[in-house]
């Protein structure tokens, strides 16, 4: 499974390690991506996975309905 969140699409960016004398060495900014589970009421069950903590948090406002009809997912498959 690639590292990139299942309901925002963020995913991994290259930027550079910049130094004190400003030699840059190429790095990659991994998503800060959780396994976690959330309640899908709809479903009345629980679905497993792979978010961002800024999707957990938007998430907590939305709600899981909501965040997967705008990304495009169907629940019934997690």
């Amino acid at each position: 499974m690639s590292r990139r969140c299942q309901l925002t699409g963020k995913q991994a960016n290259n930027g550079f390690a910049v130094s004190h004398s400003h030699r840059r060495t190429k790095k990659l900014q991994e998503a800060n991506l959780q396994w976690k589970r959330v309640w899908w009421a709809e479903g009345n069950r629980w679905v497993k996975l792979r978010l961002s903590t800024k999707a957990i948090k938007t998430l907590e406002s939305k709600g899981l309905q909501a965040m997967a009809k705008e990304a495009g997912i169907n629940l019934n498959h997690y």
